[in-house]
């Protein structure tokens, strides 16, 4: 399948590592021009390395804050200048620190909101002009399982992510008639070193190993293990391409049949 996208733009938020790599990987092997976007220079540059190798496409690299307006600012004129209108735009973000709700105050809720929902919003805000000028465009916001089925000591993540999928769904009401497109992604367990550190917290908590939490968590998987970045990166970018004209308002899991909640 073409999924045409060879030529045009993608930004795609926290990329330099995990699901936002993967994500990234998948629009170079497909020939878009990509901007990742990281607040670790080395691991931009080790990134762009990895994807060139890979893909034969080497993606642009723009180091900032998610949570900073301005970056985020400069980001978006940046990659416009870089490779033209943005035509694909993936929200993605690691998430908030684990913890029950006596475990937080006003700071920690604070700072979750605008890692998690607000960042969102501040990127869509700043892409919206370039797509409307260009005819249409695509909008993807990476979550979580949590928000069909809440997980255990994630309160943080639980709350904002849930916000993301009001906004997406919002949005695609209001945006459908100028063809952007905006979806929510959602992960159940994928291989990262996000699922590694949830992993640790759980088994510290449990006074258990590493080891005996996967194999618990292999056990509520359907397909007998956690997904891999790749998967989810495949479907992300379908969702994003010229192919998908049809869906929009969507949430979306990727979990291995995980969650049980229709």
């Amino acid at each position: 399948m073409d999924l045409g996208l060879k030529g045009k733009c993608a930004l795609v938020m926290a990329s330099s590592s995990g699901l936002g790599k993967a994500i990234a990987t998948e629009f170079s092997r497909e020939g878009a021009g990509v901007m990742l976007f990281s607040p670790f220079p080395d691991q931009l540059a080790e990134a762009q390395e990895d994807i060139l190798k890979e893909t034969g496409n080497k993606p642009a690299a723009f180091e900032g804050s998610i949570t900073e307006p301005k970056d985020i600012k400069r980001l978006v004129r940046t990659t416009i200048d870089r490779f033209g209108p943005i035509y694909a735009l993936v929200n993605n973000t690691g998430g908030p620190p684990a913890g029950t709700f006596d475990s937080f105050d006003d700071k920690a809720w604070q700072d979750a909101y605008e890692l998690t929902l607000l960042s969102y919003i501040r990127t869509i805000r700043e892409v919206l002009p370039s797509m409307r000028a260009n005819g249409g465009g695509r909008i993807l916001n990476s979550t979580s399982s949590s928000v069909k089925a809440v997980l255990d000591n994630l309160i943080l993540s639980n709350t904002f992510r849930m916000g993301v999928v009001g906004l997406a769904k919002t949005l695609s009401q209001e945006l459908g008639k100028e063809n952007i497109l905006v979806n929510v992604i959602a992960p159940g367990r994928i291989g990262t070193a996000r699922i590694d550190h949830l992993d640790r917290v759980r088994a510290e908590k449990a006074g258990t190993t590493v080891e005996a939490i996967q194999q618990a968590a292999f056990k509520s998987i359907p397909l007998g293990r956690y997904g891999t970045p790749d998967e989810y990166g495949r479907l992300s970018v379908f969702l994003c391409s010229a192919a998908n004209t049809f869906i929009t308002g969507q949430t979306i899991l990727v979990d291995g049949g995980m969650v049980k909640a229709v």
